[in-house]
């Protein structure tokens, strides 16, 4: 343990985190491939359920949350966001449509190793504004994981998520409240990650760390509410959010990203930085 909190991870443990991350990887591109106007949320919950399973693992979503009797807990094994919803959307029986935006977030358990990501995109013919949208909030994701180095802070990555979608216009909000995470044993653990920079001191980043990215951005406000099912986040002014996540830790060649089919290869490539996969 690190700082009693902060849960280290050893190579052959991150091994079983990079299989479950695999999982989500594959079962959101199964998700967003089989996603369209017609089907219901209920539907991809559905898809990724039976991809779970498939992998021979279990989701990390489902009962999340639920007391001590087992009540309570999530519904899903993923969490469907549509249009002004932030994350934490409840699949069930809301119909998809032309032109919406859909935020799908995943987790899958190995072996008692999780693995989480996020995924937004749109049904059918998309609207130009919804498309920039997840392209500024899929590269905030990016700079924070670009920013990470060992050695460096958890504020390198806030501040790095923060100056990029400041960077993309005073039109978008980032999700106040909401943040990334630690992740391991658990799904949710220290340390935390704002989406915006944070003052005063932050988690080092070492070896063996494990942390989850996501950053939530509207067009709109950053200001957020809970509806009343107690899970569904949505946006106060009704503008449309998008989610990206990723499950990543560090190397000393660089980041590795868990949860991207490619370890995260072609993205950081493509941004002039090494990536800390294992060689193929």
């Amino acid at each position: 343990m690190f700082r009693e909190q902060v849960e280290l991870k050893t190579p052959a443990q991150i091994e079983i985190m990079r299989q479950a991350g695999l999982v989500v990887a594959e079962t959101l591109q199964a998700v967003k491939s089989q996603a369209g106007a017609g089907m219901t949320t209920g539907d991809l919950d559905r898809i990724a359920r039976e991809s779970i399973a498939a992998h021979g693992a279990t989701s990390n979503f489902w009962n999340y949350g639920a007391d001590d009797e087992g009540h309570g807990g999530f519904p899903g094994v993923i969490c469907t966001s549509v249009n002004d919803e932030i994350v934490h959307g409840i699949p069930g029986p809301r119909v998809l449509r032309d032109g919406d935006l859909v935020s799908v977030d995943c987790g899958a358990i190995i072996d008692g190793w999780h693995g989480d990501a996020a995924v937004s995109f749109t049904i059918g013919e998309p609207r130009a504004i919804d498309v920039e949208l997840i392209r500024v909030t899929e590269a905030a994701l990016w700079a924070g994981i670009g920013a990470a180095r060992i050695g460096g802070k958890v504020g390198d990555i806030s501040a790095a998520i923060e100056a990029s979608i400041v960077a993309a216009g005073a039109s978008y909000g980032i999700a106040e409240g909401l943040t990334g995470h630690g992740i391991g044993t658990t799904m949710h653990q220290p340390p935390w990650i704002p989406n915006v920079a944070s003052r005063g001191r932050t988690t080092r980043l070492v070896p063996g760390l494990v942390l989850a990215v996501e950053p939530m951005v509207s067009i709109g406000t950053s200001r957020n509410r809970t509806l009343d099912d107690g899970w569904t986040i949505v946006t106060l002014d009704g503008s449309r959010a998008a989610h990206a996540e990723h499950t990543f830790t560090l190397t000393e060649r660089g980041a590795w990203v868990l949860t991207a089919a490619d370890g995260g290869r072609e993205q950081l490539g493509s941004m002039g930085l090494p990536c800390g996969a294992p060689a193929t």
